[in-house]
């Protein structure tokens, strides 16, 4: 047995308002139409669902038993397609998002807070950690975008240009006599150098750079996040390797300085990524376009 919904429709019309004509109104049909769909149903059910009287009609003991489920079901119907209605509306739902501690702090937050006033109803889950990570927190579904450095060379990925950040070398009052000169890589090396986690991708590429004018570049100190390279600098534990905007607040101060070199670190630019081929949710496009 296999009824049309439509049918069901008409049958819970009927028993809610204990009118065909009513039923009728409701769903913009004729009368002897939703009289033919009851004929339908009990006679697929081989067993009568209402009784008809001059007033209307009433449900049979069968008809009553059949109402008690198809109410439920059109109550959960009337549920599913009000929260469809409130998540296109951004009124409720989630946003998950992938990425380093410092992204989120130093660059993201401006953003998530706008989206936060303009969606107040969408919960925001931070899901903190290295581009490996991210990128595998992105395959299993756990995020439904990330925010990582780039390239990202995957064929399962979409990534888009997002904005760009410069790195550099900086110390703290211990090393002034280095402010006003410039230093060879060579020169550099002398003196001992923090550096972010082997997994980061700001580590693998300031480690490339090095090898490409054929120095090993090996940190007397590493560290686990952002704050951490920054306050090992200022204390004078030796000089470590950062976004340049992420210590602006310090450069201006002057509790850090930046080591000039005798060659250009290029930029980084940071990247969305989402799945390939796997739609987004209406959520993350509208958090995409607000960064965008």
């Amino acid at each position: 047995m296999n009824n049309n919904y439509e049918l069901y429709k008409v049958f819970y019309l009927a028993a809610k308002t204990g009118s065909l004509t009513q039923a009728a109104k409701a769903l913009f049909l004729t009368q002897p139409s939703v009289s033919h769909a009851i004929k339908q149903l009990e006679a697929s059910f081989g067993l009568p669902l209402f009784y008809r009287t001059a007033k209307g009609v009433t449900l049979t003991q069968e008809g009553t038993t059949l109402y008690s489920y198809i109410e439920q079901s059109q109550i959960l119907i009337t549920l599913a397609e009000e929260k469809m209605a409130a998540l296109k509306n951004l009124e409720s739902g989630e946003l998950r998002i992938g990425g380093s501690d410092s992204l989120f702090k130093h660059y993201l937050l401006p953003y998530l807070e706008e989206f936060h006033q303009r969606y107040p109803g969408i919960r925001l889950h931070l899901n903190h950690g290295t581009t490996p990570e991210t990128i595998a927190n992105l395959k299993e579904g756990r995020i439904d975008l990330g925010v990582v450095r780039m390239p990202i060379v995957d064929p399962q990925l979409d990534v888009n240009d997002s904005f760009q950040l410069q790195d550099c070398f900086v110390a703290g009052a211990r090393y002034a006599e280095l402010k006003d000169r410039v230093l060879s890589l060579e020169k550099l090396l002398h003196y001992p150098i923090i550096l972010f986690s082997r997994n980061s991708r700001v580590r693998v590429a300031i480690t490339e750079l090095f090898q490409s004018y054929g120095h090993n570049l090996k940190p007397d100190i590493e560290v686990g996040s952002v704050d951490l390279l920054i306050e090992c600098a200022r204390r004078g534990l030796g000089i470590s390797f950062v976004t340049r905007e992420f210590v602006s607040r310090e450069l201006e101060e002057g509790s850090l300085f930046e080591v000039q070199l005798d060659m250009t670190i290029p930029p980084s630019q940071v990247g969305i990524m989402t799945m390939r081929n796997l739609p987004l949710t209406v959520t993350a496009s509208n958090f995409i376009e607000l960064v965008k």
